[in-house]
């Protein structure tokens, strides 16, 4: 593992940055890390590794192994885990980021890259790969992922110091990479041209300043840096490893019984056939007879003491439906999700609601601190000062809190019950319009000491 102390160790030398810049991608690579967040993005886009690389072997008399090409094979993947992140995710942050100051979102993000879009896709990455990156770029958050981007630690501190960035559209495409530093970024490229690789572009402050002129066009003339590195890890737990860990094996097993399972229904959905007294035939003859009957749905039999019986097999389904549905049970408890399929039927209470809620709500709580530390340093970089809150996504009994809102009203402030019954409705957002409202129609119903005179 390279660190920020092995960067300052190489020097300034170009050609030894090249080597450690392309060192540092390939140790990366080859970390268990690195592997690790490549197999859960993969079972994120339902490529479940485990089951599409499995094949079906044949043994022959000798013991030797030949693949089953005769045989169905199905390989269904399940879509657990996607589903399993992006509840996580959605449920602490879809409903973005709330400050104390309206214009601190605005400061954070720009119209192309909104604060709150961004901080969900890196929230998503942390929690598939273990940990995610946020990049700093000025005015706007910028999100790097685990599969592109290799951190260099501080060994004294264990701080984030420094990392690259790299991508590579294509294997015959040129390999471009972006060494991130506390005090600017340089950016490299590997291509048929120099195949030892080359500076795109010197370093470069992370901050600069432009003057433009119709005489001189435009022009650098001044750059800064932060007060600390720009990029600021987001874990997606305390445990800095990826959900998919521990939960990989279930998924397996649910992908294999269940392709297993239309394995079987497949093969056993064909008509098999058994013919007596016809033991002249050879394979020639029974695979003339097989065509002849997908062909014409009749044969003939020439002996008289021969016939065919047509014979179907029952595949046992209990086992495996139970299987199945305990896997998938188990999951959502491992996981701490919330299993919709819970409160779907039937009256339920409130009360019913919050417990089925409250393992999520457990785990979000962990995932929280980790994001709240993030946007710290976020904060930090950007010169801001605020406290973030976030609302999480539930389903609630929405008559029955209202019921319990209106019980309080007497004991509350008259804004808070007008907002707390709208946001339950879905029309937060009218609630500062409905309370003036509500405020010009109290004065208009007393008279002012002007009109009583």
């Amino acid at each position: 593992m390279l660190t920020f102390q092995d960067l300052q160790a190489v020097g300034d030398r170009e050609s030894d940055r090249l080597s450690f810049v392309r060192k540092v991608i390939n140790d990366h690579k080859s970390s268990d890390a690195y592997k690790m967040a490549a197999i859960a993005k993969d079972y994120c886009m339902h490529q479940n590794c485990t089951i599409l690389q499995y094949r079906k072997l044949l043994y022959t008399m000798s013991g030797e192994t030949v693949p089953d090409n005769y045989s169905a094979n199905y390989k269904i993947t399940s879509g657990f885990f996607e589903r399993f992140v992006t509840q996580e995710n959605q449920f602490l942050l879809g409903n973005g980021v709330s400050w104390t100051d309206p214009e601190t979102k605005d400061k954070l993000g720009t119209k192309r890259y909104p604060f709150d879009t961004q901080l969900q896709e890196l929230g998503k990455e942390a929690l598939v790969g273990g940990v995610a990156f946020g990049f700093w770029n000025l005015d706007h958050l910028e999100t790097f992922s685990l599969i592109e981007f290799a951190p260099l630690y501080d060994e004294e501190n264990g701080a984030l110091s420094a990392g690259v960035r790299f991508w590579q559209v294509a294997d015959n495409k040129p390999l471009r990479a972006t060494l991130y530093e506390p005090d600017g970024y340089t950016e490299y490229i590997w291509d048929d041209s120099n195949v030892n690789g080359r500076i795109l572009r010197d370093k470069t402050t992370y901050k600069v300043m432009v003057a433009t002129s119709e005489a001189d066009g435009t022009q650098i003339y001044d750059g800064s840096n932060y007060p600390t590195f720009p990029i600021v890890p987001l874990y997606g737990n305390p445990y800095k490893q990826s959900e998919l860990v521990g939960l990989r094996e279930q998924i397996d097993a649910y992908d294999l019984i269940k392709s297993g399972f239309a394995n079987d229904v497949d093969d056993a959905s064909q008509i098999y056939w058994i013919l007596q007294n016809a033991g002249g035939m050879d394979e020639v003859d029974l695979s003339r007879f097989i065509n002849q009957i997908k062909r014409v749905h009749a044969a003939v039999v020439e002996d008289g003491g021969a016939h065919a019986e047509a014979h179907t097999m029952d595949v046992p389904y209990a086992s495996r439906e139970t299987l199945l549905s305990r896997l998938e049970r188990d999951m959502y408890k491992d996981f701490m999700a919330f299993n919709p399929e819970v409160i779907a039927s039937g009256a339920v209470t409130a009360t019913q609601i919050k417990a089925a809620y409250e393992p999520i709500n457990n785990k979000a709580d962990q995932y929280e601190y980790c994001v709240l530390r993030f946007i710290q340093g976020i904060l930090e970089l950007a010169g801001v000062d605020d406290t973030p809150t976030f609302t999480r996504s539930m389903i609630v009994n929405t008559s029955e809190e209202i019921e319990v809102v209106l019980q309080a009203a007497t004991a509350l402030n008259a804004d808070y019950v007008t907002k707390k019954i709208l946001t339950l409705l879905g029309d937060s957002d009218k609630a500062d319009e409905m309370i003036q409202n509500m405020s010009a129609d109290e004065m208009d119903r007393f008279p002012t000491e002007q009109e009583e005179v």
